[in-house]
């Protein structure tokens, strides 16, 4: 009887997956968790701070709206209770409170446009090959920007004041600080402030349009004012909603100039804006009803933001 004697095993037939069976699946290393793990870790410090010195100061003014002071008899002493909307039905009984918004609207309507129309045109300007000594330029647009508000403001109220400013046979024929115009002094402030900084973000999406584009238009026989028009203010429309937004939301918080200017002219009241409003009730002190004024604001901002976004959005999809 002859023995045949078995062939060495091939070390890859264990790889090989028998007929009629599965073949075995390995397990792919789990990179969308550490993906997942290392940006969870990049966030953290920031979603702590956020959460610290954002959310929990509106929920805690939420929290404050819904309170209300309580005396017993004429000098018991206080004791804040669980109001309610006592504090949120003042809030839309206050005229003050009504007409300082309208008074931040009819600024916003006026002002923003202006600021933007002039940052967009700074922003064509320098993008321009046309410029000479663009780094001047660029500096100079934006300078006001590094200064603070308060100075700016100080800065600007003794030119406006007529007892005090170098101009002072101008600005008393204008009386720029009187009631009627008081309002459209500032706006020039915050105009001449924030210009710059809108600027620098639509010149930044300026200057990420490609290049081959005003090539092929230039090809074309396209002017440089028909390239600005035609290509690059509808490339950079979405810049130029991000700075209309930040506007309206700073148009709603404007409390420093007025504030400032509020040292230099009587014209201005306590309640002139909502954020002035909100400073003046809660140094009375009434904290309670200072924050439903806060609450009711933000909710305001929330939806005017979102409202435009929306607009405007809408238009471009049309």
């Amino acid at each position: 009887m002859t023995v045949t004697p078995a062939r060495p095993r091939d070390p890859r037939a264990a790889d090989i997956p028998r007929r009629g069976s599965a073949p075995k699946q390995r397990t792919a290393p789990r990179r969308g968790f550490r993906y997942r793990k290392a940006i969870a870790i990049f966030v953290l410090p920031f979603g702590v701070l956020f959460a610290a010195f954002y959310l929990t100061p509106i929920l805690y003014a939420v929290y404050q709206s819904l309170q209300k002071i309580e005396r017993e008899g004429t000098f018991g002493a206080p004791t804040q209770v669980f109001g309610g909307l006592t504090q949120y039905a003042l809030v839309f009984q206050s005229t003050e409170f009504w007409a300082s918004i309208l008074r931040v609207l009819m600024f916003g309507i006026v002002q923003v446009p202006v600021m933007l129309f002039l940052a967009l045109l700074f922003a064509l300007l320098l993008d321009s090959p046309l410029l000479r000594g663009k780094r001047f330029f660029r500096l100079a647009f934006f300078a006001p920007y590094a200064v603070p508000g308060v100075i700016a403001a100080i800065m600007w109220g003794y030119l406006y004041s007529p007892s005090l400013s170098p101009f002072s046979a101008v600005t008393s024929n204008i009386g720029l600080l009187d009631g009627g115009t008081v309002l459209w002094a500032i706006a020039n402030v915050v105009t001449w402030v924030f210009v710059g900084y809108n600027m620098l973000i639509i010149y930044s999406s300026l200057l990420a349009i490609p290049t081959e584009i005003y090539e092929a238009a230039r090809l074309d026989g396209a002017s440089q004012f028909r390239i600005a028009v035609a290509i690059k203010i509808p490339l950079v429309i979405p810049a130029i909603v991000l700075t209309a937004v930040f506007s309206v939301i700073g148009t709603l918080q404007l409390l420093t100039e007025p504030l400032v200017f509020r040292q230099f002219t009587s014209t201005i009241s306590s309640t002139f804006t909502p954020n002035m409003l909100v400073y003046s009730t809660s140094s009375v002190p009434n904290f309670n009803l200072a924050a439903a004024f806060s609450v009711v604001l933000a909710v305001a901002t929330f939806i005017l933001s979102i409202g435009f976004l929306r607009l405007t959005q809408r238009k471009a999809d049309q």
